[in-house]
């Protein structure tokens, strides 16, 4: 296992080894209090059985898990799924794993996998960190995505931030060799500040042309949401970064 260090409340930037990460005490998200559909609470109370996962499941052995062997892939922080659930339907022989700690959007997205009758997905309501840290093997998942995440613009909150060196480090040991990392983020800032914490990372290589790196162009495979569409109309950027793991 990864040794995660010990979050340093005094940092606000991402370039030492030390920058703060928040599974001891400092949390990248808030978890806030909302209404539960109909169809998010029959989500988690009768789909969740069949598709949801815990800590307490322990190390899974993903080809049993899924009953077959393919391509995987983890979002950390799906929102209300709807990424997810359109790139699990539409990419039946990969295999997902959703990560998500607020419950109408877990439950929203169990509701959706029911209705639709997928396979290949499954969910955990838990900090990412927990995920990675004591579920997932090394050098298991092709992808792990991380897409809009909080970008606590404020700079007495960027230890909030979850891109830090020691979680992008975490990242590498899941990933296969040559699996990737990507992100995409519509605060500008964020986007040089994860471009910064990667640059600086061993192990990745950026994958993005000379022409526009660090950042790539929206790939076609991360599906426009319609906060990202709506966005575009208002003259808002959105930035992708994808890094491969080389080591």
């Amino acid at each position: 296992m990864t040794d995660i260090q010990k979050p340093d409340e005094s940092s606000t930037g991402p370039e030492g080894p030390d920058a703060p990460l928040h599974r001891r005490g400092i949390k990248s998200y808030v978890i806030r209090a909302g209404r539960m559909t109909q169809a998010q609470t029959r989500g988690l109370e009768d789909v969740w059985p069949r598709f949801g996962l815990t800590i307490a499941d322990g190390l899974q052995d993903l080809d049993a898990l899924f009953g077959r062997q393919a391509p995987r892939v983890v979002e950390i922080g799906f929102g209300m799924g709807n990424s997810l659930i359109e790139q699990a339907e539409t990419h039946p022989d990969t295999d997902f794993i959703g990560i998500e700690v607020h419950s109408p959007g877990v439950g929203k997205l169990l509701d959706e996998v029911d209705k639709r009758g997928l396979t290949n997905l499954r969910i955990y309501k838990e900090d990412a960190l927990a995920v990675l840290e004591q579920c997932l093997p090394e050098a298991s998942i092709t992808t792990v995505q991380l897409f809009f995440p909080d970008p606590w613009p404020k700079k007495k909150h960027h230890k909030r931030r979850i891109v830090q060196p020691a979680f992008v480090e975490l990242i590498r040991t899941r990933l296969k060799d040559g699996g990737t990392f990507h992100m995409a983020t519509d605060w500008e800032a964020y986007a040089e500040w994860m471009a910064e914490v990667m640059e600086a990372a061993p192990g990745y290589a950026n994958t993005a042309d000379a022409d526009t790196a660090p950042y790539v162009p929206r790939p076609a495979f991360r599906p426009l949401t319609k906060f990202e569409a709506r966005g575009e109309k208002l003259g808002h950027g959105v930035w992708d970064l994808i890094y491969r793991r080389e080591a």
